[in-house]
């Protein structure tokens, strides 16, 4: 069996600069020859070089997916709470806490259980099947058996099965958009080339994945396997393959703190203990009692499901999300890298400009869609002699609009679709214009001459004097073949003077980046090799892939949420920047071999807006200088050599229609509408995931922590004042409060919706914690307020019995909690009632508490006791003045920082 290698496919050790070389010195480097390999030869080099396939990596286990759910420091500090309940045999807390580790583990599993197919979907790009030359005879042979050294014969159709150096070439062109990003069809040569020539240049070569558009060919391969340019791009994958995730980052810091202060917190108090002639065995308890006040139970699983319902609203604004860290990324992105075909373009030719009868005339409308009109000084223009120009575009036309699931899609060349449209824009069909005048003779197209002629006869003729020739082509060479001009509906001497000024008409149409084919008619003709002699000079059709129309205003949204759009492209720099400017993009324009005469990168990357003619390693030198300037970092891209950098930026984000199977694997988001658009809508919902995330935290540690300060006052101040010794609370209470009354709100506060200014704030800062210093100092106060508060209760009621006492301390907490959701809501300006869900939470978490106080069968599991209705105004009292006494200190607090 032969084996998978990665060594160089060169068998006579050369560089692999095949384009540069003389076609007789590719062949002898390759020690081959225009008459292919022997059979015996290809076997021996088949054990050589490996299989042409792609290395498979080893997929990530189920089992290794499911244990990295407990890879948090929050996760972990609740595995210690579970050891130590099961220690002390309190299986009740046992069981509910390992029931909530569980259900966080399973959530997490369930949602990012997927498949590592990267690597598998970059083979599903290779041919199945390869023509080549072996023993002297044309055979057809599996491209897994593809070897360096073959002769590949490639038509019309062909998905090249590996990298090639071209020996003869009749018309060929590739279509290399998914690897290089170029739109066009590439007109492929056979002459050696210079040796920096960049890889979207490389004409006399052709690459495995990429298909023939047109023409045919015969090829050597140069490289299999691992040594194409896909497979480089699949080793580059697995190279970037690992990232975390900025939330990921954010979690771990907060419970690495939040364990540092359990374990400080739970040391202090049980010294203390000790020094005050407690005994050790009751301060060990009291100290777990405060490890589990301190720990957030349910934030794991609230965070998981906040996430989860991001996920879901990103669903109905056409986004997918394929990790869940990868939502709130989102929303502190701070750069977006984005491709230019197919994502900020439609990757669909269209015709923007023409000139006939010695006017110009601007086309509306993009892409193959035939909505659009003809204007002339910002009119809608008559198109009398017009029509001839279009008219030549559509018949002498092989190309064809067919109309697909969601959108047309083209049979044939994109720039031949274009006049198509261009030629229904004005309503000419193809069809009814080939009933009047069908197609009778074709002189086909050729790189030699730069142009392609129909000849048309008028229906129910046969005069040759009613044949019509129909020529489209580079308008510089039809110009030198044309001697008349088509202006105001005759026929006039093409002058030297008006030769000039069609030249200069091309020049300002280059100028802007457009695409330009010229078009001629003939009559009069002998025979058809005469009708490109002495020809009839029409008009121009200048063309470009334009950009979406909702691209623009997703830029300005963009911009104004602080977030910079820099286009990375394989395309030429004109063109690139001439869709840059329509939208906006600001800044410089660099090359990709600029890139690499740059020591640092990074110093000049803050004023640069487009990256032009970049090959996937640039594309990572790109992001990695941008994250060395602390930017959270996207990439959108639809095509294979946007594969690397999907993987490497911070969230790679895939075209759902046109983007490839690499793409789509490689991605944490997919756009499912293709729309950039839609990416602003994804932003403002993690933005809003993070917010909501945020207030959850800001609401659970605010509650365990009047927890832990109820336990650490009691504990510290009671033998003081010789007060009762025994705790406020029990740890099943501390858990009910933690995973019940606290839990069902915090989770219901993930349904918040964006706040409405949430799109014209700034980026947070993409190392700020989720709890900012702001936040910090709100979660002490208010907890020590509840604290202090729960404390006073409690040793007021406790000659009333220790029960009695529980009671009321423990469901003072639930009452506070309520009142910390309106200071919540109310410091983001939304009013109580505004979700729904929160709202029902809360009366759910009441009622379960009532049950708890009421309910005689549930009262010894939790130790409580019916409260009468003088308790309950007590309680009412006590959370007036926990919320007038933070509010009076938060004013008095800004009062003193205005005065500092």
């Amino acid at each position: 069996m032969a084996k998978q290698s990665n060594q160089r496919a060169t068998p006579s050790g050369g560089d692999g600069d095949y384009h540069a070389v003389p076609l007789e010195t590719v062949l002898q480097q390759l020690h081959s020859s225009k008459d292919g390999l022997s059979r015996h030869e290809a076997e021996v080099r088949l054990h050589r070089y490996g299989f042409n396939e792609l290395k498979k990596e080893k997929p990530i286990s189920v089992l290794k997916i499911f244990f990295s759910q407990f890879a948090s420091p929050l996760v972990w500090l609740l595995l210690v709470a579970l050891v130590v309940s099961l220690f002390l045999n309190e299986m009740a807390d046992a069981i509910v806490i390992g029931s909530i580790v569980a259900l966080n583990a399973l959530l997490g599993f369930f949602q990012e259980f997927r498949a590592e197919r990267a690597i598998e979907a970059l083979q599903k790009l290779a041919s199945l099947k390869a023509t080549v030359l072996r023993d002297l005879r044309e055979q057809q042979i599996e491209s897994k058996y593809v070897v360096p050294g073959d002769i590949l014969l490639l038509k019309t159709g062909d998905k090249i099965p590996a990298d090639a150096r071209l020996l003869e070439s009749f018309s060929l062109e590739t279509q290399e958009a998914a690897l290089t990003g170029e739109s066009l069809p590439i007109l492929k040569t056979t002459e050696a080339l210079v040796e920096k020539t960049a890889l979207a240049d490389r004409t006399n070569m052709t690459y495995a994945a990429t298909i023939i558009a047109n023409g045919r060919g015969k090829a050597v391969v140069t490289g299999t396997g691992m040594q194409t340019e896909v497979g480089k791009i699949a080793f580059l994958i697995h190279e970037a393959k690992e990232k975390t995730i900025p939330l990921q980052k954010k979690l771990r810091s907060m419970g690495n703190s939040l364990t540092v202060a359990v374990v400080l917190i739970a040391v202090i108090i049980f010294i203390t203990g000790l020094l005050t002639g407690q005994e050790l065995f009751e301060m060990f308890l009291i100290a777990i009692a405060l490890a589990v006040a301190a720990i957030p139970e349910g934030l794991p699983a609230i965070i998981t499901v906040s996430l989860s319902l991001g996920v879901k609203r990103m669903i109905r604004r056409n986004a997918l999300i394929r990790r869940l860290p990868s939502v709130e990324t989102l929303g502190s992105v701070t750069v977006i890298c984005s491709d230019k075909t197919g994502t900020l373009t439609h990757n669909e030719m269209t015709v923007k400009k023409i000139w006939a009868n010695n006017q110009v005339y601007d086309v509306t409308g993009s892409g193959y869609e035939p909505d659009g009109q003809f204007l002339s000084s910002g009119k809608a223009a008559a198109l009398d002699f017009v029509y001839p120009l279009l008219k030549i575009g559509a018949l002498c036309n092989d190309a064809e609009l067919q109309q697909g699931k969601k959108k047309r899609e083209v049979m044939g060349d994109p720039t031949e679709a274009a006049l198509l449209v261009s030629a229904e824009k004005a309503g000419l069909q193809k069809v009814e214009l080939e009933k009047t005048t069908p197609r009778v003779d074709e002189i086909p197209f050729s790189s030699e001459r730069k142009m392609m002629t129909t000849v048309h006869q008028k229906k129910g003729s046969n005069k040759k004097e009613d044949l019509v020739s129909y020529t489209k082509g580079a308008p510089d060479v039809l110009l030198e073949r044309c001697t008349r001009l088509f202006l105001n509906g005759k026929e006039y001497r093409l002058t030297r003077e008006k030769k000039k000024e069609i030249v200069q008409q091309m020049e300002q149409f280059a100028a802007q980046a457009l695409r330009i084919l010229g078009c001629a008619y003939n009559t009069g003709f002998a025979k058809k090799e005469d009708a490109e002699e002495n020809m009839v000079f029409v008009g121009l059709q200048a063309m470009i892939d334009p950009p979406r129309k909702e691209v623009k205003e997703a830029i300005r949204r963009c911009e104004q949420a602080g977030i910079k759009v820099i286009m990375i492209t394989g395309d030429h720099a004109t063109t690139a920047q001439a869709i840059a400017q329509e939208l906006g993009i600001a800044g410089k324009v660099l090359t990709g071999e600029e890139i690499h005469s740059m020591a640092h990168l990074e110093a000049e990357i803050e004023h640069i807006g487009v990256f032009a003619r970049v090959n996937p390693e640039h594309k990572l030198h790109i992001i990695e200088a941008l994250k060395k300037r602390g930017h959270i970092v996207a990439m959108t891209g639809d095509g294979v050599n946007d594969a690397p950098a999907l993987k490497k930026a911070d969230i790679g984000i895939a075209m759902g229609i046109t983007g490839t199977d690499v793409a789509k694997e490689a991605s944490d988001m997919i756009l499912t509408d293709d729309n950039f658009a839609s990416i602003v809508s994804a932003v403002e919902e993690g933005r809003g995931v993070f917010d909501n995330i945020r207030k959850s935290v800001n609401y659970l540690l605010s509650s365990n922590l009047g927890e832990l300060a109820v336990i650490f006052l009691a504990s510290l101040f009671a033998p003081l004042f010789g007060l009762p010794l025994a705790l406020p609370l029990t740890p099943i209470q501390i858990l009910w409060i933690n995973l019940v009354t606290d839990g069902l709100p915090a989770t219901a506060l993930s349904v918040d919706p964006p706040a409405a200014d949430v799109m014209k704030r700034k980026p947070r800062p993409p190392k700020e914690s989720i709890i900012s210093k702001a936040l910090r100092k709100r979660i002490l106060l208010f907890g020590l307020l509840m604290g202090i508060i729960t404390v006073i209760i409690f040793w007021l009621y406790a000659g009333a019995g220790i029960e009695k006492a529980r009671t009321m301390a423990f469901t003072a907490l639930v009452a506070f909690e309520v009142v910390r959701l309106q200071v919540i809501r109310s410091q983001n300006h939304l009013h109580f009632f505004s979700n729904r869900l929160l709202v029902g939470a809360v009366l759910v978490s009441l009622l379960l508490q009532l049950a708890v106080l009421y309910v005689p069968a549930l009262q010894p599991y939790f130790g409580t006791l019916a409260l009468e209705l003088v308790d309950w105004g007590v309680l009412a009292i006590a959370s007036g003045v926990l919320f007038g006494g933070y509010v009076l200190v938060t004013k008095l607090g800004k009062k003193t920082q205005r005065e500092e």
